[in-house]
């Protein structure tokens, strides 16, 4: 096996469920930081969703909100700045993460306090991603899992990378469809990130599974000029 292997997005999501997805790096040509995040669902409450971007922030919202079973773990704040560090979640922890920053702990550090999501028998990992462009640019993933199939412990592993040109982490929920949903294992993986943000946009979403794909976001920003292109597809049209 080639450990330093570069995979396509197509490659790594060949599961009809891989359920959501953060990717985070650098594109080819070495200008912009990267990330994306998107997300699929089984059950009519996590297909009725989409992204909606408000004040530089990205949220899910429910496509028809007369249908909305349980919000709980499905509308949050998927993405938020603060000061020179962009987070992207996969839960409510991006507003843990964020007001942690603000009263001075750090991603890992705010991370301690949450765990993995109650919602048994599944116990969805929390995964997270930060682009610091405080010193040029770095990020950082973690996931938040269960120990056990009951839920009795959490583990909690958080990742640091130095970018480099082409190379992207991919980070999702699970490992393909199953009852309970089978976890995430091991360290992120490693993608391939084109230049353009539409193209790696189209990339993602075309290869996502048919039925379960709900909505992506794309960013690429440059790590110079901190000049943004942003993508967002969503399945269902309000």
């Amino acid at each position: 096996m080639d450990i330093y292997k570069i995979n396509t997005i197509k490659e790594l999501t060949r599961d009809p469920y891989v359920g959501r997805g953060i990717i985070a790096g650098m594109s080819e040509d070495g200008r912009s930081a990267v990330t994306a995040y998107f997300i699929m669902g089984r059950s009519a409450n996590s297909r009725n969703r989409v992204f909606a971007e408000h004040d530089g922030a990205v949220f899910t919202e429910p496509f028809d909100a007369s249908k909305v079973e349980d919000p709980s773990l499905i509308i949050y704040a998927a993405v938020r700045k603060i000061g020179k560090k962009l987070i992207v979640t996969n839960g409510d922890q991006t507003d843990t993460i964020v007001e942690g920053i603000r009263l001075g702990s750090d991603f890992s550090g705010a991370l301690r306090t949450r765990e993995f999501e109650p919602d048994a028998p599944n116990l969805t990992p929390r995964i997270s991603a930060e682009l610091d462009f405080s010193q040029g640019y770095s990020y950082k993933m973690s996931i938040l899992k269960s120990e056990d199939a009951a839920g009795s412990a959490c583990a909690r592993y958080t990742f640091e990378y130095s970018p480099i040109a082409g190379l992207g982490h991919f980070i999702h929920t699970y490992v393909g469809d199953g009852n309970p949903l089978p976890t995430f294992q091991g360290e992120p993986e490693r993608v391939k990130i084109p230049n353009n943000a539409q193209e790696f946009a189209n990339d993602i979403w075309e290869s996502l599974n048919e039925d379960n794909k709900i909505s992506l976001f794309v960013r690429y920003t440059d790590i110079e000029t901190g000049s943004v292109s942003q993508k967002i597809i969503n399945k269902y049209i309000k």
